[in-house]
C-alpha cells in the first residue's frame, strides 16, 4: 500500500546532496552509537519507532524512485520488521570478548549500503554487555535523510531526560568565532580571493601523500574498519580555550592534527612532513541549539531540515621540529595555525565556488556527475572530521538511561573519519579507521599525548603572561 505526498503524483524531489550520496559511486550513512546503562531486555522497539520515530519525519516512510533522471521521495508502509535487527552473539562471554563481537558488527554494518527498495533507515539492538555499557543501541540513517544536524534533532526527538523526562534537553550556547578585527577591509578582501582560488584549485588538482594514515587505495569504504573512542572533560578543553583565547573546535582540531602527525612521525618518519588535508564537514545554517523537527520542516525555518553542510579543505599543520625539547613549541603552533586557517577557510568564497560548481556538473552531467566529483574530492583527501553538540543532562531511551553516545561517518572513499560529540559534560571523539593501516591503540595514545602537550603549553603560557 503507498501512501500519498501533496504534489504532482505524490512525489518531492530530493535535494541536490540527497541525490549525489546516493549515487552509484557515493552511499553515505551516518551511525548513532547509544550505549545504556542498563541491561536491554524489554526495548519497546516496535511501538517507539510506529509512534515517535516514524512520525518525525515523511522520509522515514519514503523511498526514492527516479522520474526523468531526477530522483523523488515516495512514502510508502514501513514494515518495521524489517528495520529493527536483534544480532545473536554466542551467550556467557566476558564483555571483554563481546567488544570484538561489537566491533566486527560495526565494521560489517559501514562496509554494507542500505538496499533501496525500502526506506533508508536501520535499528540494531545489541543485549550483550560490553566494557563500555550494559546494552547497545545503534540507529544507521541514510545521509540522504538529512545532514547531522537534522538526524540528531530526529534521534532526540525519540529520547528523554533520564531525571525528569518532562523537562527538556538542554545544550550548550553555540556560537560563532569573532570575526577579524585585526585586519583592515582591504587586507581582508585580498585574503578572501586568495583563500577563493587556493581552496578551488586545492579541492581539484591536489592530491595527499600516501602515509601511515592514508593508504591511496580504491574501494576502503567497502573494506573492514577498526573504531577506537577516546573521551575528554569539556572542562579542561574550556581551560585550553580560556587560556589561549580560541575556541573549542580550534582546540580540538589542533589536538587531531598534532596527534595525526605525531602517529605519522611515530609509524614513519620519513613522511613527517607528507602532504595531508582534511575535510572538515561545516553545518551552513545560522548558528543555534536542536530544535523541534516541527520547526525545522516550516517554511523560511532559520534551522531547516535537510542537507545543509559544505566540504571546508584544510591543510594539515606540519611538526615544527622532531626534538622532544620543543614539542611544547609544536603544540602551540598547531593551535595558532589551526585557528588562522579554519578562519581564513570559513572567509574564503571557495565553498561557495565548489557549490556552484556542483550545480553546474549536476545540470549537465547528472547526479553521478556530481558525486563523482564529491567522491574524488574526499578519496584524494586523507581524512573527515565532523562535530556535533549533544545535551547536557543525561538521556533515557524508553527508561534505559543513555551513558555514552558517539557517531560514525561511513560510506565514504577515505580511510579515517574523525566525528566528535558533546554529551553530559563530556567530549567524545570517535576514529573510525581503514582496518590494517592504522593501528587502533597507537594512534588512540598520539591523540591523548596530543592533548596532553597541549594543556601543558597552555598552562606555562598563562604562567608566563602573569
Amino acid at each position: 500500500m503507498e501512501l500519498q505526498f501533496e504534489g504532482e503524483e505524490g512525489l518531492q524531489p530530493v535535494s541536490p546532496l540527497g541525490q549525489y550520496f546516493t549515487s552509484s559511486v557515493l552511499s553515505v550513512s551516518n551511525l548513532g552509537v547509544l550505549e545504556t546503562e542498563v541491561p536491554i531486555d524489554e526495548l519497546p522497539a516496535m511501538s517507539l519507532l510506529q509512534n515517535v520515530f516514524l512520525p518525525i519525519s515523511p522520509r522515514f516512510s519514503s523511498i526514492m524512485v527516479e522520474r526523468r533522471g531526477k530522483k523523488h521521495w515516495k512514502r510508502v508502509e514501513v514494515k518495521l520488521e524489517d528495520h529493527v535487527n536483534i544480532p545473536i552473539f554466542p551467550s556467557g562471554l566476558s564483555p571483554a570478548s563481546y567488544d570484538k563481537y561489537l566491533d566486527d558488527y560495526i565494521s560489517k554494518l559501514a562496509m554494507e549500503r542500505l538496499p533501496q527498495h525500502k526506506p533508508l533507515w536501520e535499528i540494531h539492538i545489541i543485549k550483550y554487555p560490553t566494557t563500555n555499557a550494559a546494552g547497545t543501541v545503534i540507529f544507521k540513517l541514510h545521509q540522504a535523510l538529512g545532514d547531522g544536524f537534522s538526524l540528531m534533532g530526529a534521534l532526540l526527538s525519540c529520547l528523554q531526560r533520564a531525571d525528569n523526562p518532562s523537562l527538556p534537553l538542554t545544550f550548550p550556547s553555540r556560537r560563532r568565532s569573532q570575526p577579524w578585527k585585526s585586519e583592515n577591509f582591504v587586507t581582508r578582501v585580498f585574503s578572501s580571493v586568495f583563500n577563493t582560488i587556493s581552496d578551488f584549485l586545492n579541492s581539484n588538482l591536489e592530491e595527499d601523500d600516501q602515509t601511515p594514515i592514508r593508504s591511496g587505495n580504491d574501494g576502503i569504504e567497502f573494506k573492514p574498519i577498526a573504531v577506537s573512542t577516546m573521551m575528554i572533560s569539556i572542562d579542561r578543553i574550556k581551560l585550553i580555550k580560556s587560556r589561549l583565547g580560541v575556541t573549542i573546535n580550534d582546540v580540538l582540531t589542533a589536538m587531531i592534527f598534532l596527534g595525526t602527525r605525531l602517529y605519522i612521525q611515530e609509524t614513519n618518519k620519513s613522511l613527517s612532513k607528507a602532504r595531508g588535508t582534511a575535510i572538515v564537514l561545516l553545518n551552513t545554517r545560522m548558528m543555534g541549539n536542536y530544535t523541534s523537527v516541527q520547526e525545522m520542516i516550516k517554511p523560511n525555518s532559520k534551522l531547516p531540515w535537510g542537507n545543509h553542510l559544505s566540504l571546508l579543505h584544510v591543510p594539515i599543520p606540519k611538526l615544527l621540529t622532531n626534538g622532544e625539547e620543543q614539542f611544547s613549541d609544536n603544540a602551540l603552533d598547531f593551535v595558532w595555525k589551526t585557528q588562522k586557517i579554519i578562519r581564513s577557510k570559513r572567509h574564503s568564497l571557495g565553498i561557495h565556488l565548489t557549490a556552484g560548481f556542483l550545480e553546474i556538473l549536476n545540470k549537465f552531467g547528472g547526479h553521478e556527475a556530481a558525486a563523482r566529483y564529491i567522491r574524488n574530492t574526499l578519496k584524494k583527501s586523507s581524512m573527515i572530521i565532523s562535530n556535533m553538540i549533544g545535551p547536557v543532562e543525561q538521556m533515557s531511551l524508553a527508561n534505559h538511561p543513555v551513558k555514552g553516545l558517539y557517531f560514525l561517518v561511513v560510506g565514504s572513499p577515505e580511510g579515517l573519519d574523525v566525528t566528535i560529540v558533546s554529551y553530559m559534560g563530556k567530549v567524545r571523539i570517535a576514529f573510525k579507521m581503514e582496518k590494517g593501516l592504522i593501528d587502533p591503540p597507537k594512534f588512540k595514545s598520539c591523540m591523548e599525548k596530543s592533548f596532553e602537550m597541549i594543556l601543558e603549553a597552555s598552562e606555562k603560557t598563562a604562567v608566563q603572561k602573569n
